[in-house]
């Protein structure tokens, strides 16, 4: 699995999930529970993660939906 963006947005990560689950692309969501457990401070943000060979489309997805500066910010690869 590919990190493909890293947010504290609780409303970005659910739109990500919901265009990947759309396009069918493996995808999960990492450190949901963490971020729940650390008081919701910002300190662990949540992680996208795709399967390795569905990167470059889901970076496409998000270009397409007109949020690719999504996958640059907090610190995302």
């Amino acid at each position: 699995m590919k990190e493909l963006l890293r947010s504290n947005d609780a409303v970005l990560i659910s739109y990500v999930s919901a265009l990947l689950s759309e396009a069918e692309l493996g995808f999960i969501v990492a450190d949901a529970n963490m971020s729940v457990m650390e008081g919701s401070l910002g300190v662990l943000p949540r992680r996208v993660l795709v399967e390795d060979d569905a990167l470059a489309q889901a970076k496409r997805l998000l270009a397409d939906a007109g949020i690719e500066h999504a996958a640059g910010r907090d610190g995302a690869v």
